[in-house]
């Protein structure tokens, strides 16, 4: 004859032994979660095209209206939200214009795309000899750059600062009207 008090004994350890096993992977759970899907990856901003909408080029002055496409792609689980920024584009490391990038949100997991206008001209360049030879050889590079911040939100509760940053470099062909070369970092 077995103990009752004995097989209640062991019906409570093997209770408590469920109760642990069951924490346990819980936790392992959920720390895999956390680290998997809730990390915070790094966004990525880019000029996607650009084209020439208007010209006026001298042997040692420019004026180019350029439209762009600009995509913020959000690889999180969470949206990104991100303030006004002002982007420039150069020539020879001066500014020769700017665009604004208005406050928008890039939702989770996907990309935003927008379209911006931006006039470059060649008023504050100092180096007109550079940019006669330049504008006789028949390209005329530019670069832009941009930094984003924001804030990647994660399941409405988490909010973490993230910023992300658009440098990218093209050459203007004088003669096509055409943009060359576009590369972003």
């Amino acid at each position: 004859m077995t103990n009752p008090n004995k097989d209640s004994r062991s019906k409570r350890k093997r209770c408590l032994a469920y109760i642990i096993a069951g924490v346990i992977a819980q936790t392992i759970i959920i720390v895999l979660f956390v680290l998997l899907v809730m990390r915070i990856r790094n966004l990525k901003v880019r000029i996607d095209s650009v084209s020439v909408e208007s010209h006026t080029y001298t042997n040692s002055s420019f004026s180019v209206k350029l439209n762009a496409e600009i995509s913020v792609k959000n690889t999180n689980f969470g949206e990104f939200k991100f303030d006004n920024s002002t982007a420039t584009i150069s020539y020879n490391g001066t500014k020769v214009g700017e665009f604004t990038i208005i406050k928008s949100r890039a939702k989770f997991r996907s990309t935003k795309r927008f379209n911006v206008t931006v006039t470059a001209t060649s008023a504050k360049v100092s180096t007109k000899s550079l940019l006669a030879s330049d504008l006789n050889s028949g390209k005329l590079p530019l670069t832009s750059y941009a930094k984003l911040s924001g804030k990647v939100h994660l399941l409405m509760i988490f909010k973490k600062k993230k910023s992300a940053e658009l440098s990218c470099s093209m050459a203007v062909n004088t003669k096509s009207q055409a943009i060359e070369n576009l590369t972003c970092e």
